[in-house]
């Protein structure tokens, strides 16, 4: 199976193609763990597509936690790695602007919330996984004369 490479990414996703911000090692750990979290019979041909956004949504927050450590670095303190939620103000000096998150946020995608990759992943997560999936055995017909035959099932045994 044919999957996306960094440089594939990187054409698709210009905002990834300054590679000392964004190394190839890192483009492709993301991708990588893409293809083996995402389920490809339920992807089917967008597979690709949603492993690009998988990845995308990764490494925008891999790059905040590395800049987050540049900065603790040069002040010899703080910590990184840590979670934060989308900013719904900020001020400075006498200005301040603040946003309404509750517009563009999904109260159940969770961490997809935090990049415009992560929100289109989550649409997606909706879309194709909506529906049944049947796990085990199929539904209960026979076939008689290679036609199949509804023959019920344990709710409809009478004792």
């Amino acid at each position: 199976m044919a999957q996306i490479t960094p440089a594939q990414l990187r054409a698709n996703f210009p905002e990834f193609a300054n590679q000392s911000r964004y190394p190839t090692g890192l483009i492709q750990f993301w991708l990588t763990w893409a293809y083996s979290m995402l389920n490809a019979s339920r992807f089917s041909t967008m597979l690709d597509s949603y492993a690009q956004l998988f990845a995308a949504h990764n490494i925008a927050i891999e790059r905040r936690a590395m800049d987050e450590a540049q900065v603790a670095n040069n002040a010899q303190s703080g910590t990184v790695g840590l979670t934060t939620g989308p900013m719904s103000a900020k001020s400075v000096d006498k200005v301040s602007v603040s946003y309404d998150t509750a517009a563009s946020l999904d109260p159940d995608a969770g961490h997809w919330n935090l990049t415009i990759y992560g929100t289109r992943m989550w649409e997606g997560i909706k879309m194709f996984g909506a529906g049944p999936v049947q796990i085990g055995a199929g539904p209960f017909f026979l076939y008689y004369a290679g036609m199949p035959v509804w023959w019920g099932g344990w709710w409809d045994v009478e004792v």
